[in-house]
């Protein structure tokens, strides 16, 4: 396989395209990874229920531990003040639940942000990149046989292009003109950027 051209403009060309690929991507991960962090900035809700449930939640253990000392009523009162132990417990894991939610919105969204526009890329980009260099070292090959590449070149040109030729090309690569052999020879490497 040939990833690139010999020709300069050609090789430019590609060159460019290349590196427009890759800023295609690096553009994704950015834009992917500011999203992602803008998204978590929307878990400070939960951050907050988090930390009120667990002051809710130490308030009334230690309040509870502390009316347990009371005499007669202490078991009730401390059972009492329990409740609100639970309270916070609630409140901790109603945080804790949407923080999650948040952590893999932001994550499953980040994720698409960059497998949709990379699989654009490998679906119309990198096919064609593939296509050619599997043509352009499989041409470049055959620089030693100017007969196969003058074939390649009758069956590749386009009509407009056979009829600048002086007479029929088939006809003079059939009988052997050298000629015109080397003329399609070479156009056919010329066509794929490669060097004669």
């Amino acid at each position: 396989m040939k990833w690139y051209a010999d020709r300069p403009v050609r090789f430019t060309r590609q060159l460019i395209a290349d590196l427009l690929a890759v800023a295609w991507v690096a553009l994704w991960i950015w834009v992917a990874t500011t999203v992602h962090d803008w998204v978590l900035e929307l878990r400070a809700p939960g951050d907050g229920l988090v930390n009120a449930g667990g002051n809710i939640r130490d308030v009334f253990t230690n309040a509870a531990a502390k009316a347990r000392n009371v005499p007669l009523v202490g078991n009730d009162l401390a059972g009492a003040l329990g409740n609100g132990t639970k309270a916070g417990e609630t409140l901790t894991n109603a945080g804790n639940a949407q923080i999650s939610v948040v952590q893999d919105s932001a994550f499953w969204l980040a994720a698409a942000l960059v497998v949709v526009p990379v699989l654009f890329l490998l679906i119309t980009w990198l096919p064609l990149r593939l296509r050619y260099a599997r043509k352009a070292g499989d041409t470049a090959r055959l620089r030693d046989k100017p007969d196969l590449l003058a074939l390649r070149a009758l069956t590749g040109l386009s009509p407009r292009q056979l009829a600048k030729f002086d007479g029929d090309p088939a006809v003079a690569w059939r009988t052997g003109d050298t000629d015109v052999i080397d003329e399609l020879a070479s156009r056919q490497l010329r066509a794929l950027g490669v060097r004669a």
